[in-house]
């Protein structure tokens, strides 16, 4: 069986209060969970999902993890950006240290012991489990609150 993830940040402003929400599913099973933060950025979400997802995917299983999200920034910074940040002393190509360097951080660590397949989908669109996440993430923004759903 293949395990899926599906991520989304949201942000009530840029920044502003906002909210992360993750689904992991395996054939029929799907968790969903999220949280929130007071002040942050939309992109802050967006790695805070992704990282609550795989620690959690972490404790479920050691197998291949399909991720599908809409921000080409976590999916570019991952597979195109991180490796020279990490050699640049986490700074940019442009020589100025890299936004979010703490979650980035956060996700380096945890990425190299799996084996992970990102897809891009575009938000807001048809893709049904990734807009129950987006919901889910523009909820914990809008209430404060973190929920976890099966």
């Amino acid at each position: 069986m293949t395990w899926h993830l599906i991520t989304d940040g949201s942000c009530l402003g840029n920044p502003g209060r906002g909210g992360w929400a993750f689904m992991l599913q395996n054939g029929e099973n799907k968790d969903i969970h999220s949280g929130y933060e007071e002040k942050t950025t939309n992109n802050r979400m967006e790695l805070q999902a992704l990282i609550s997802g795989l620690k959690y995917f972490s404790q479920q299983s050691k197998e291949s993890l399909d991720v599908t999200m809409d921000s080409q920034y976590v999916i570019n910074g991952v597979k195109s950006w991180m490796a020279n940040w990490k050699r640049n002393n986490w700074q940019t190509a442009a020589k100025t240290p890299v936004k979010n360097k703490d979650l980035w951080m956060e996700l380096d660590k945890i990425i190299p012991s799996m084996s992970l397949n990102f897809i891009w989908t575009k938000g807001h669109q048809d893709h049904e489990l990734h807009n129950i996440v987006d919901e889910a993430a523009r909820c914990a923004a809008d209430k404060h609150a973190s929920c976890t759903c099966k």
